[in-house]
């Protein structure tokens, strides 16, 4: 039966001959080309009363905040190995980061090596004077001090426990430990404006990986044990000196390419805003850790009232000379999708555009958008499900 048949009474279809059914009973939907436009799926168009905007150009200066930590400034550190292979006879370096003064005894190695070039130094010193030179020469290379080489020339004993002392003030760590460094923290989410529901299902989109924030360091055990064999050359602990530290600050890939050697920043610990203070970069480091591509820029401290371990966050002036901006309401972000409403007469066409920094409320678009009117608010245009399933 052809539809567009329509009869005031039973009878029969003038083109196929089927019979007539009554129009109740037809369940097939009928669109009104009146309506049709407004039957499209968001992810094609929405007809909405959403004010309308334009993107804004021009040089901005945002203050981007990024975190960091106290650390150590490692040009100032020294190591302590051992010089002979040999067995750890006695250890007084209990906990990683326990305070060492210079020409601290901090251990006691028993090494056979050293032991059978003393009793070389004691026969050559009672059978030729010629080799004594030489005989001491190698037990100052094997890490013997002047001292107890005359010591065993004077009493004639061999000296089996020869101790190792610390070569610098500071504090002592292990080499197999780790000085707390800084990491990149997650980007904070979109929000989305008025209470729809949605902002919560965006957050979760767009929001980067959450990393662990740096930790303050623990005085853990050393691993070290006495009766533990050493091998020569193996480097055992390092020494850092608490009078030069370093703020180091982890920079997203967004703002690494605006920051340079010599800029000016704000920093201060994360607790108290009050004690704010002002610093240059000295070193910018490009840095692969913990399977994330970040900048890591340091500010050596001078006289200074800080801990290492001591979380910080530090305030960036930036400039943006290039790109368009717009509220972050605006812009839609479905996971590594950003997308925008256009206007496009009466209806909104929602469009794919590429994003930049997010400042303030604010969000950089470096899709040309030059001349586009967008709608206002980009979250109470959107049909979750039907983006979900469009954009898989």
């Amino acid at each position: 039966m052809h539809p567009q048949i329509i009869r005031n009474k039973p009878g029969k279809c003038p083109i196929c001959g089927m019979d007539l059914v009554p129009k109740g009973s037809n369940k097939e939907l009928v669109l009104d080309s009146g309506i049709v436009m407004l039957t499209k799926p968001v992810n094609a168009q929405v007809i909405a009363t959403i004010p309308a905007i334009q993107a804004e150009t021009g040089t901005r200066i945002y203050a981007s905040a990024v975190n960091g930590v106290i650390t150590y400034d490692t040009r100032n550190q020294t190591s302590i190995a051992s010089r002979v292979g040999g067995r750890v006879e006695r250890l007084l370096i209990k906990y990683n980061y326990q305070p060492v003064r210079k020409g601290q005894l901090i251990m006691e190695v028993y090494s056979p090596d050293l032991a059978a070039a003393q009793r070389e130094l004691l026969y050559v010193a009672h059978n030729s004077n010629e080799l004594l030179a030489s005989a001491k020469q190698r037990l100052l290379l094997l890490g013997m001090q002047p001292a107890q080489i005359e010591q065993v020339l004077r009493t004639g004993n061999v000296l089996y426990r020869v101790p190792v002392y610390s070569n610098s003030d500071g504090y002592i760590l292990e080499k197999s430990a780790a000085v707390p460094a800084a990491v990149p923290t997650a980007m904070p989410p979109s929000s989305a404006a008025g209470g729809d529901g949605m902002g919560s299902m965006s957050g979760g989109a767009s929001a980067a990986p959450a990393t662990p924030a740096p930790m303050a360091p623990a005085a853990a055990p050393v691993l070290l044990r006495e009766g533990q064999y050493v091998s020569a050359g193996q480097s055992l602990f390092t020494i850092y000196q608490a009078k030069a530290l370093v703020a180091e600050f982890a920079f997203p890939s967004q703002l690494a390419a605006r920051i340079k050697r010599g800029q000016k920043l704000l920093f201060y610990p994360n607790n108290d805003e009050n004690a704010m203070q002002s610093g240059s970069i000295g070193l910018v480091e490009p840095v692969f850790r913990n399977g994330l591509n970040f900048t890591l820029a340091r500010v050596y401290l001078g006289d200074h009232g800080f801990q290492v371990g001591q979380l910080q966050t530090a305030n960036v002036p930036v400039v943006y000379t290039e790109g368009w901006w717009l509220p972050r309401k605006a812009v839609w972000r479905l996971g590594n999708k950003s997308v925008v409403f256009k206007k496009e007469k009466d209806v909104y066409v929602p469009m794919a555009v590429e994003t930049g920094v997010e400042a303030k409320d604010m969000i950089q678009v470096n899709t040309n958008i030059d001349g586009w009117k967008v709608a206002s608010n980009a979250y109470y245009l959107v049909d979750s499900e039907s983006f979900i399933k469009t954009n898989n």
